[in-house]
């Protein structure tokens, strides 16, 4: 008896970020964006670099349904973001702020982390395993009664990076996450984003950390993508960082840095 005849392959997982010609202008008439193209791989951790004003901010409100697409289209692990789907789409999205103090407001550091599953229906004991296991993966669990106010700056960051963590998201969006981080907090949080296994697309100036993190970098200017690369290749095109008002710290060569994992 001859074996079955395998069947087709299964199809590949979408990816975790497609964005297709997408285009927006502010009621006042300024065009942030014009016709962005961008897909980010599932497990892929991405650099959205470029100066003020370049259209970065506008990009990513635009992942979660914040800001409504003038032309073009967002799919989120192959979910339209769109009004049918925005619920499903903002629990994939998690967004960490700036300022850590922007996303924690409940009077301890557990329901702070709480507060997103809990929003989403989970109750007992598994809305307590999704905190501690969240809390544990940022190196915070000892600090769950603590009220957050109390932590350095470094740990509220971290705390604010289990608040996403906590809602299981397909991707993380991080907004300038080394600013106002002393070296070792720095150092501290680039150990748990590497540990992370999610899409990360990680919005900075800071192109060092950039480097650190994110194998492949997308320069956002003037609306758009104007260069798509390993980012060690375009933080080394010098011609390229000039026109686009990108410049690395005094003394840093990205090509002498051995960046961990590779």
């Amino acid at each position: 008896m001859s074996p079955p005849e395998p069947g087709p392959p299964a199809p590949a997982a979408p990816p975790s970020l497609e964005v297709r010609g997408l285009a927006y202008a502010y009621p006042d008439g300024h065009q942030a964006l014009f016709g962005v193209d961008l897909t980010v791989p599932r497990g892929e951790r991405v650099a959205l670099l470029g100066p003020n004003g370049a259209g970065k901010t506008t990009l990513a409100l635009h992942l979660n349904g914040i800001l409504a697409p003038g032309a073009g289209t967002v799919a989120v692990a192959g979910l339209p973001v769109d009004r049918a789907h925005l619920a499903e789409v903002r629990r994939m999205v998690g967004i960490v702020f700036q300022d850590p103090d922007d996303q924690l407001f409940m009077p301890t550091v557990r329901e702070d982390v709480a507060f997103g599953p809990a929003a989403a229906g989970l109750r007992g004991a598994e809305l307590e395993a999704r905190v501690r296991d969240a809390l544990t993966r940022v190196g915070m669990e000892a600090y769950a009664e603590r009220p957050p106010h109390h932590l350095s700056f470094g740990q509220r960051r971290r705390v604010a990076v289990a608040t996403v963590l906590a809602t299981r998201p397909e991707i993380l969006v991080l907004d300038e996450p080394s600013s106002n981080l002393d070296p070792a907090s720095r150092r501290e949080l680039a150990t748990i984003l590497r540990d992370l296994d999610l899409t990360v697309l990680m919005v900075t100036h800071d192109l060092p950390y950039a480097l650190e993190l994110c194998p492949r970098s997308v320069v956002l200017s003037d609306g758009v993508i104007a260069a798509d690369g390993a980012t060690r290749d375009l933080l080394c095109d010098e011609e390229l960082m000039r026109a686009h008002r990108l410049e690395l710290p005094f003394g840093f060569d990205p090509r002498s840095v051995r960046v961990p994992g590779t």
